[in-house]
This record gives C-alpha cells, structure tokens and sequence, in this order.
C-alpha cells in the first residue's frame, strides 16, 4: 500500500505542477455551477430544491475532462521511455495502476468535494432529498471510476497522448450512446443486454436515488475488466 501511495502522490504532484489540476478544476466548476445556477434549466428555472441538474451537468462534464487527465499517464511515459524505468523497479503493475488510478479519482473526489457550497445553497431554499442527493454524488464517483479505469487502459495502448484521449472517447460514447441505441433499436432480451451495458441506464437510476444491486455489479466489473486489460498491456510491455 506504501509504494501505491507513493506512486498516487507523484501522479497528485505532477496534475499541479503541469497546471492540468488548476485548469481542471477552474472549468469544471465554471460549467457545473454556470449551466446549475445561471443557463436554461437551472435550478430556479426548475423551480425545484434539487441537484438533478448539477449532476446532469457533471456526467457529461466528466465524461471529457477524464479522457483529458488519463490520457498522458502511460502514453506519455511510453514515449519517453520512463515507463520501462517503472517497470523495473520492485513495483508491480498493479501497484503501478493502483497509484495513478488512486490519484486521479482522488482529485475528481476533490473537484466533487468543491461543489458542496451548491449542496447547501439548494438545501437552504427549500426541502431537499438528501438521499437523492447523497446518491447522486455516490453515481458521479462510481461513473468517475469507470472513466478513469477506461481511460488508462487507453492510454496503455499508445504513446501519443491524443491518440490516448481519443481511444478513451471512443469506448466512452460505446457505453454511453451505442448500446443505447442498439437497446431502442432491438427488442427482447438483446435490447436487454445493450441496456445493461449502457452506462447512461445505470447512472440515471442512481442519480433518482435508486441504488441497485445489479448496477453496482455493473460499474466494480466494468472497472475491474479495463484495469485487468491495463495490466495485461503493461504486463507485455514488461516482457
């Protein structure tokens, strides 16, 4: 656990010092509280003491930014070769994955964590269902997780950096549109199995604060198969 925090700090340190952490940080909490408070339907053209639309905002919100933070914590070291360097040293791969995969989503916790000031200010014009919004965070941080691991195992699969963005867009919109799509578009039990596929299904019902026992299942697996697909890569990086 000391090396994997080790590695999450040095991932944490180097967010800040490439000011990707700042710019990160400034946006996103420009947009959510911008289309949340001020644009179209926000919370008072929604008339309702609810952070529905703060959390809307965020999932696409996030859905960009962590392409955008994954995309250079493998593709950059492959190119420069300081990946083989780690590699080597008495560190697993999955103590290597673990750390940046800790640090990332230890800054979205972070970036999460600033919008509380929203929470509060909702709570204070009217009654608001704190489970719902409990759950609605619970949802932005298990989504988070699913990107950030999807967004490693892209950018283990190259060098370049945008390259690395776009694969992670790329597997991102499968699960967010395409297995919609082939769910409205089909019937039966397949339009079943692209249901459950699609990330945007399982983020709905626990933003309403249904938390399931299958999407639960859905989102440990999902991350669990990107990050046992980043080691394998490593793992024939290594060899």
């Amino acid at each position: 656990m000391n090396k994997i925090w080790i590695i999450a700090k040095k991932e944490w340190q180097s967010f800040f010092d490439s000011l990707t952490a700042y710019i990160m940080l400034v946006v996103f909490l420009g947009f959510s509280g911008f289309f949340t408070w001020l644009f179209g339907s926000d919370i008072f053209f929604v008339k309702q003491a609810s952070l529905s639309v703060f959390f809307g905002v965020s999932y696409w919100t996030l859905f960009f930014f962590i392409p955008a933070l994954t995309m250079r914590q493998f593709a950059e070291e492959n190119k420069t070769g300081t990946i083989e360097l780690l590699l080597t040293r008495p560190v697993t791969d999955w103590q290597v994955i673990a750390g940046k995969f800790l640090a990332t989503f230890l800054l979205i916790g972070f970036a999460l964590l600033l919008t509380l000031p929203y929470y509060f200010t909702v709570a204070s014009l009217g009654n608001i269902d704190n489970g719902a919004t409990i759950s609605g965070y619970f949802g932005l941080l298990l989504i988070s997780s699913a990107y950030i691991s999807i967004g490693l195992f892209a950018s283990s699969l190259t060098n370049n950096q945008i390259v690395g963005f776009l694969l992670a867009m790329a597997i991102g919109i499968l699960f967010h549109f395409i297995f919609s799509l082939l769910a409205m578009s089909t019937g039966g039990l397949v339009a079943e199995t692209f249901n459950y596929l699609s990330i945007s299904a399982r983020f709905d019902a626990i933003s309403r604060g249904v938390i399931d026992t299958n999407d639960l299942i859905y989102f440990v697996s999902l991350i669990f198969l990107s990050l046992v697909s980043t080691e394998a890569i490593l793992q024939k990086n290594r060899n």
